[in-house]
């Protein structure tokens, strides 16, 4: 499945109030690698920017004023998105907007665009509970470079967000791998003590899926020792 990293910036905290997308961003994952695939556009909202959110983004109502708006380019975004993987971080802020968007022109909601939506910030509280999981946070705890980003900006911070779940994910794919592709040093037969040939047999595909979705279960559940100890792991490495 195609994983589509996307970010929002917008002219205030609350759709409901009226606030609308200005700026929006998605890079395309393909095997756990950012292709050149990407779709990313500055809107025109039709409204007044909130002072507090130019001050995060510092996209001002001026330099959007000859931009296009979100109904001349719905049918590029839906069709760079469909059926993908949509991942974000705080799902619920980014959804909510592309939602009353898509509201605006009778749209059917995102949920029903793409495969699945995925959110990193519910991911990260797992793994971190207590502690800090905003995108820059998780940047200098994985050791990714986010020095450029000096504002926020949706294409740049779609980018960091992929690098950011390639991190936080690289230890279940890196097992996965492993179980996959067994050393091609072991012979498929070894002789224990009692000189009776012993046959090796590899798990199939569709019990490693179902050994993956077993600890995914348990993570969500917070009883994912493995989990906790990778990471432990990990510390303990960049530290060293």
């Amino acid at each position: 499945m195609r994983q589509i990293f996307l970010d929002t910036e917008t002219t205030g905290l609350y759709h409901a109030q009226g606030h609308r997308v200005i700026e929006i961003a998605a890079v395309e994952v393909v095997n756990r690698r950012l292709t050149k695939q990407h779709f990313h556009y500055y809107l025109n909202p039709d409204r007044e920017i909130d002072q507090g959110a130019q001050e995060v983004h510092g996209i001002s109502l001026e330099f959007l004023q000859d931009k296009p708006r979100f109904p001349d380019i719905v049918k590029e975004l839906i069709e760079f998105i469909a059926d993908s993987e949509l991942i974000m971080h705080n799902a619920p802020f980014d959804v909510g907007f592309l939602n009353c968007e898509f509201g605006l022109i009778d749209h059917k909601p995102v949920e029903q665009v793409v495969a699945k939506v995925t959110d990193t910030l519910k991911i990260a509280k797992e793994m971190r509970p207590g502690q800090r999981n905003s995108l820059d946070a998780l940047c200098r705890h994985f050791g990714i470079d986010n020095s450029r980003r000096t504002l926020h900006g949706a294409l740049l911070d779609a980018e960091l967000l992929a690098d950011v779940y390639m991190a936080m994910t690289r230890g279940q794919d890196s097992l996965m791998m492993e179980l996959d592709k067994p050393d091609r040093k072991l012979n498929h037969e070894i002789t224990p003590v009692n000189n009776q040939p012993l046959h090796i047999k590899f798990a199939s595909q569709a019990e490693i899926d179902a050994h993956e979705a077993y600890l995914a279960s348990l993570a969500k559940s917070g009883d994912c020792l493995w989990q906790s100890l990778e990471t432990v792991t990990k510390i303990e490495q960049q530290e060293s």
